[in-house]
């Protein structure tokens, strides 16, 4: 049990830091509510999922190609600018009531999916983390422990999905709107932000090729 807690722990942590789908949540969250952030959080789990069945398969030498590469920063740029444009866009039209369900529940699940399949760093991080964890695990335990260590690792992901959407709600029960739209203008820069560097590092790799 204590080995099964260390993996799911180490999916938490896996998800912790900031990146673009925890600034979406918090931006879902705070306009829509849990059901919003939450589904974010869910589209990205799945696409963390697909990455780690392409490193569990031994698929990573397909999608490290540089073509794939290129098509994933580009993008993915183009994911966050629209989302981060959106979101600043939209901060000025927040009520906390009657905004509650304008976007549908799907829109949030595909953005969540969207950001973290075609993030380069998302392959880079399961290569080198769950990667590492398979060579570590694979040598010491059979392929059923192997497979129950990955579900402890995803249901980690999942546990922090929920912790962050229930902030993000959280957050909007307690600011005012013209909070709610401050905030919401600084996790759409932040996703303009994400979306340059992308687009920078997919156009740096076009042209070195």
């Amino acid at each position: 049990m204590g080995v099964l807690l260390s993996y799911v722990l180490l999916g938490l942590s896996l998800a912790a830091p900031i990146g673009p789908v925890n600034a979406a949540q918090l931006d879902r969250g705070i306009k829509f509510g849990f059901l919003h952030a939450w589904l974010v959080g869910v589209g990205a789990v799945l696409a963390d999922g697909i990455y780690m069945l392409i490193v569990y398969l031994g698929l990573v030498t397909f999608i490290n190609t540089p073509f794939i590469q290129t098509f994933l920063w580009l993008f993915g740029c183009f994911v966050l600018l629209y989302t981060g444009i959106e979101s600043i866009m939209n901060a000025g039209t927040i009520h906390l009531q009657r905004n509650k369900n304008r976007e549908p529940a799907f829109k949030a699940f595909w953005s969540g999916f969207l950001m973290s399949i075609t993030n380069p760093l998302t392959i880079l991080f399961w290569l080198g983390i769950y990667g590492s964890v398979l060579a570590k695990t694979a040598a010491t335990s059979t392929s059923s422990e192997l497979i129950l260590y990955s579900a402890a690792i995803f249901s980690g992901l999942l546990l922090w999905d929920v912790a962050m959407a229930t902030i993000a709600s959280g957050f909007r029960r307690i600011l005012t709107s013209r909070l709610l739209a401050f905030i919401s203008i600084v996790s759409g820069l932040s996703l303009v932000g994400f979306g340059i560097y992308f687009g920078y590092q997919g156009i740096t790799l076009l042209l070195s090729h």
